[in-house]
């Protein structure tokens, strides 16, 4: 998949999102608080699915999928952070932290 569909896809993606946490809150499923950190948890699936799709056909000035993957986990750890704090901040601070240490064992472990 070329790189402008791959943008266009992303936008519609992103579109659907912001659709989906309008929904979300306006059926009462979430507080209004909580828009944001649903867009930032479905992006960040988002990014993970398209660190997949990079993965299986890479290009030789692209971002790596692993970057991509990495900025997918790191967005649905924020976003699954904002919805804990609001239980204990401790399960935000331990959330972020464990996303973040997965993300180095793993990039030091990469083999090029």
């Amino acid at each position: 998949m070329s790189e402008d569909r791959r943008q266009l896809l992303s936008i519609g993606i992103f579109l659907i999102v912001l659709v989906v946490s309008i929904v979300l809150y306006a059926v009462g499923a979430i507080d209004w608080t909580l828009i944001v950190p649903v867009i930032l948890v479905l992006l960040g699936i988002w990014l993970v699915a398209l660190a997949a799709m990079r993965s299986r056909n890479p290009t030789k000035y692209e971002r790596g999928s692993f970057a991509t993957l990495s900025m997918g986990l790191l967005l649905i750890a924020v976003g699954g952070a904002w919805y804990l704090i609001g239980v204990n901040w401790l399960y935000s601070l331990t959330l972020i932290l464990l996303v973040l240490a997965i993300l180095a064992i793993t990039a030091a472990l990469r083999h090029k």
